[in-house]
């Protein structure tokens, strides 16, 4: 959904990305306003995504992230046999504990970025995979650009499953959070 993300200050790198960052992560936050965790949980396309499913891989992409321009261990780390499993709530999640969580990671983000991270264009290296180069390394910028681009893609996944699921639209979305 489109909305306008003003810049903190003119010439604020830093700020204008956090801001894009956070403007989609208010959109899949706003796409469970409201439903119950049976309606979140929900798949109401043929499809495995619900709801509930993308905040939580959203959360846990996020961190995954975060953890390796940190170079830090990924206390959530997945294997290939718990990777379903970011999909979906399992045992005493709840929408409101992933909401919670992913606003711990998303301050912790913005405080890296903001205060730990001297230059957008320090780099970090990428962990050995069959889609990442060789010896691969990624920008601070290139981080906050590429979390944008995965939140948008998740949030315009939201949009179809909310509407799915009970009619409402972004935009009513927006208007009710707003009060």
């Amino acid at each position: 959904m489109v909305t306008h993300v003003p810049a903190e200050a003119p010439g604020d790198e830093r700020g204008a990305l956090l801001a894009f960052v956070e403007a989609q992560r208010g959109a899949i936050r706003r796409s469970v306003l409201g439903l119950t965790e049976e309606q979140a949980a929900g798949r109401p396309v043929p499809s495995e995504l619900s709801l509930s499913g993308l905040v939580k891989h959203v959360a846990e992409m996020e961190l995954n992230w975060l953890r390796l321009a940190q170079r830090r261990p990924n206390e959530k780390q997945r294997s290939q046999e718990t990777w379903a499993d970011s999909f979906r709530l399992v045992g005493d999640e709840t929408v409101p504990r992933m909401l919670d969580f992913w606003a711990e990671v998303a301050a912790e983000t913005d405080t890296f970025i903001r205060h730990e991270v001297d230059s957008m264009d320090d780099t970090f290296p990428l962990p050995p995979a069959p889609w990442f180069p060789e010896d691969g390394r990624c920008s601070m910028r290139w981080l906050l650009v590429h979390l944008v681009e995965e939140l948008a893609r998740h949030a315009g996944h939201a949009d179809i499953l909310r509407e799915s699921l009970d009619g409402r639209k972004a935009l009513d979305l927006v208007a009710e959070d707003a009060g």
